[in-house]
């Protein structure tokens, strides 16, 4: 069996970072819900901090599952132009939608550092005494992920689009 290279293996173990934390916030977020109605049902009490968390929870975890989806290409897409054109187009269009997807996610990432940096300087404490700003560390991190995937999509666009048909080069017929 031959070696796996290096950039398949760092993305294999990125894969499994991300699907194994996702599953991480999943399971403490029904741990913690069904913590909390239990002692609701049967102390008529709750844990304060509960509630709360499971917002953030709630709001790591759909961030997290954003990124997945783009990763997968099973992100939300409009793709009625998409299904009508010729399929010598369809490429070009990828390239572009891929292209356009990561200037927006550019800029998304861009506000979301703006956002998390005014949140460090003006904001206060929240969630178990933890500064505001780390409860929103996701916002920057889950659209730069993002970012990297449409990227990485876009490499790959270019690639296709610009790669000989078999993958090798045409050569010149000799002529008698």
């Amino acid at each position: 069996m031959g070696k796996m290279q290096a950039g398949p293996r760092i993305s294999l173990i990125c894969k499994w970072l991300l699907d194994g934390f996702l599953c991480l916030l999943l399971t403490a977020m029904i741990g913690l819900a069904c913590l909390q109605i239990g002692l609701r049902t049967f102390f008529s009490s709750g844990l304060l901090w509960a509630d709360p968390l499971l917002r953030y929870l709630v709001l790591w975890s759909g961030m997290l599952g954003a990124v997945v989806a783009t990763r997968e290409r099973k992100h939300i897409a409009i793709d009625v132009v998409g299904y009508l054109a010729p399929p010598q187009i369809k490429p070009w269009m990828q390239l572009a939608l891929d292209l356009f997807s990561c200037l927006v996610t550019t800029s998304l990432t861009w506000a979301a550092i703006v956002f998390v940096r005014n949140e460090a300087i003006f904001g206060g404490y929240s969630l178990l005494s933890l500064p505001s700003w780390v409860w929103n560390l996701i916002f920057p991190l889950a659209f730069f992920l993002i970012l990297v995937h449409f990227l990485l999509a876009l490499i790959k666009d270019v690639q296709l689009l610009f790669s000989r048909p078999g993958g090798q080069e045409t050569e010149p017929e000799a002529t008698p």
